[in-house]
């Protein structure tokens, strides 16, 4: 579906479709066409400013580039990577688990790493269910709404609680609860009150709209889990396209740190933007508290993403664990203030 030159994917079996799109609009002789994905929510802040304002295609032509872009909407990681691996993506863009999740699965051959982080965010389990104060309190009654089961980075964090609260081996004690929803329709059936949902593992601005309501309450903060803040959205990128590409890479980089200027320097300016870009029902006003809010940094250094690493490999969850964080990302991120 096209609407002012976007193109908007739903869900996971839509990703032939959108292999469809991109094949029909490939770059032509002027220009390089380059596909990018982002997912729901205010925490592709930047990946948003950089669409809108064209700021890719700008820093392009500083490189001597005339690029183009299509930029993509999935639901979760999962189906981005599947995309990314069948060459029907360039960028991809998620949480921490499922980056991590591609670099493990494609080490031997294609090589997927990460490009920059998009902000250290928290992510909020709530729950309409008084009866649930702490996880240990949920039983085979509840249902737990989050992107992806198992894989995304909500999913990950359930499993990394539950470790701490169950003991060693039993991480995957609340798995049998999850329901894989993106993170509008998790939100309208927990809040609905009808369905068999009860509790909703999510990020901004989902979390925060769900506890103004005095039925809904938080169970978690995965900054609590982590012990601190944490990378919550990366970008990441093929090491073919990397290799093939990097002038393209360049401008990408040199394009994301000016959206993240943006935001610092006008948060009003960029939530303005981001409300009428994502056709949102929050106002400006609410976005820009969120954007301000001081447990919501919009940074392109990784944090904590070995702390994820440790869990995911130590249960199997990828083949090998990476010796540094720098080992899953690119080298040019490494040349950051803070890296």
């Amino acid at each position: 579906m096209r609407e002012h030159g976007k193109i908007s994917v739903l869900a996971a079996g839509a990703i032939a479709l959108a292999g469809l799109i991109f094949s029909a609009g490939s770059a032509s002789a002027e220009a390089k066409t380059i596909r990018l994905a982002k997912q729901f929510g205010i925490g592709y802040l930047p990946l948003t400013i950089m669409e809108e304002k064209k700021l890719l295609e700008a820093q392009g032509k500083k490189l001597g580039l005339d690029l183009a872009t299509e930029w993509v909407k999935f639901t979760s990681g999962t189906p981005m990577n599947e995309a990314i691996i069948s060459g029907n993506l360039d960028f991809a863009s998620g949480g921490v688990g499922p980056l991590l999740t591609i670099w493990g699965r494609t080490r031997g051959n294609i090589g997927v790493k990460g490009v920059a982080a998009l902000n250290s965010m928290p992510l909020y389990l709530n729950t309409i269910n008084p009866a649930v104060k702490t996880i240990k309190d949920f039983t085979d009654a509840d249902r737990i709404a989050l992107p992806a089961v198992r894989v995304s980075i909500q999913a990950v964090t359930l499993q990394m609680a539950a470790e701490k609260v169950f003991g060693i081996g039993q991480h995957g004690k609340l798995d049998h609860l999850t329901v894989s929803l993106g993170h509008p329709d998790g939100m309208a059936q927990m809040m609905g009150g009808k369905s068999e949902i009860t509790a909703h593992f999510t990020s901004a601005p989902f979390m925060y709209q769900e506890l103004e309501d005095k039925r809904v309450h938080r169970v978690l903060n995965s900054y609590e889990v982590l012990g601190g803040p944490h990378t919550f959205n990366s970008v990441w990128t093929s090491s073919k396209f990397y290799n093939e590409n990097r002038k393209v890479v360049e401008a990408f980089v040199a394009a994301l740190d000016e959206a993240m200027k943006f935001i610092a320097n006008d948060p009003a300016a960029a939530a303005a933007l981001w409300v009428t870009a994502e056709n949102s029902k929050l106002s400006a006003a609410y976005a820009e508290k969120i954007i301000r809010d001081p447990e919501n940094e919009w940074t392109m250094v990784p944090k904590k993403i070995m702390d994820y690493a440790d869990y995911m490999s130590r249960v199997g969850m990828i083949p090998a664990k990476p010796t540094s964080w720098q080992e899953v990302f690119f080298a040019d991120i490494g040349k950051l203030p803070g890296s």
